[in-house]
């Protein structure tokens, strides 16, 4: 039997002031794979990769946004192990299926995680994508583990993915001194808190300012700003050093050569888009992120709280994130 659902998407790239920019439809759920989830969506959270996609121009037909989710397992494909009907969860989706803004959703298990007891929906939904981001980045691409010396620079900290970095390297990264940017003094306090030991103001002279608090340079860079760095980054970062960047590349890398320094992309997407063989890592990394929620060493950054989910809620919403200036997550829940 078919089974469909309420959803918000798109048809045509157009400005988020304009009311057919996120539409509601009813749309059909595709048959659920073996691995596939159907989650009844409780909560999202909106990213700036939610606005990204949406001005790009659509390849064609209706397509449902949204990656960030928290919700309940209503029904279970033939080969999933993980969760069972019932089951609260959170997750970050996939960037080539259906989004996460719609009643019922389709989501393979491998890359799902518990819902953190103690979370709220809206809570819950706050953390996927991020922890995800921020988690592959220092633990995958810089290898960094608990037993790791050395100083990280954390360019973008006050953006959502870096207050999480900023928590995963207090909790699980000891000998780690973590160096974060902030623009003003609510965002330096903010990431004090949230365990950087030194802070840089992102519009001064980074160079200097990093230099100035450690002058032989920085072992691992941390970057959602890239643009127009490179030069700058091959001064701060010591010989043999890495960066790990989360947005476009900064040009001409040549400057980095001199040190041999190795820069890496992070994606979170990467793994279930191109189906590597260890995609049920982010189901780990989620499930990790759950304990560490619990034992109260990773908590969420919540702008505002919004409800419901609909087109208007989530048009305001990718409105306020294209406009910048955001200070953590714009969370949606329940549905008219």
């Amino acid at each position: 039997m078919t089974r469909t659902t309420t959803a918000i998407g798109y048809t045509d790239n157009l400005p988020v002031t304009d009311p057919a920019s996120l539409v509601e439809r009813e749309i059909e759920l595709p048959e659920p794979g073996p691995h596939d989830l159907v989650v009844a969506v409780e909560a999202v959270s909106v990213n700036p990769i939610d606005t990204k996609v949406r001005r790009a121009q659509p390849s064609g037909g209706f397509r449902v946004l949204g990656f960030d989710a928290a919700g309940t397992v209503v029904s279970v494909g033939s080969e999933v192990t993980f969760f069972a009907v019932g089951d609260e969860v959170a997750y970050a989706g996939q960037v080539d299926r259906d989004g996460s803004n719609s009643r019922l959703q389709l989501v393979d298990e491998r890359i799902v995680g518990r819902r953190p007891a103690g979370l709220s929906w809206e809570e819950a939904s706050s953390l996927p994508l991020t922890t995800l981001t921020a988690w592959e980045s220092v633990m995958d691409r810089l290898g960094l583990t608990e037993t790791s010396e050395g100083t990280l620079l954390v360019i973008g900290a006050t953006g959502g993915v870096g207050v999480v970095l900023l928590q995963l390297a207090e909790a699980l990264l000891p000998g780690v001194r973590v160096m974060a940017t902030a623009s003003d003094d609510e965002r330096a306090a903010l990431v004090r808190e949230l365990g950087a030991e030194d802070v840089v103001d992102h519009h001064g002279d980074l160079a200097a300012q990093v230099l100035d608090l450690a002058p032989d340079g920085v072992d691992w860079v941390f970057t959602s700003h890239s643009d127009d760095m490179a030069e700058t980054l091959a001064r701060i970062v010591r010989p043999f050093g890495e960066i790990v960047a989360i947005d476009v590349a900064p040009g001409n890398l040549e400057a980095l050569k001199s040190k041999a320094i190795t820069w890496h992309w992070e994606s979170m997407f990467t793994r279930p888009v191109h189906r590597t063989p260890d995609v049920a890592e982010q189901h780990a990394i989620l499930e990790r992120l759950a304990d560490l929620v619990e034992d109260g060493r990773v908590r969420p950054v919540i702008q505002e709280r919004v409800r419901p989910i609909s087109a208007e809620t989530l048009r305001a919403a990718h409105e306020r994130i294209e406009a910048g200036r955001t200070l953590g997550k714009i969370v949606l829940s329940g549905w008219e």
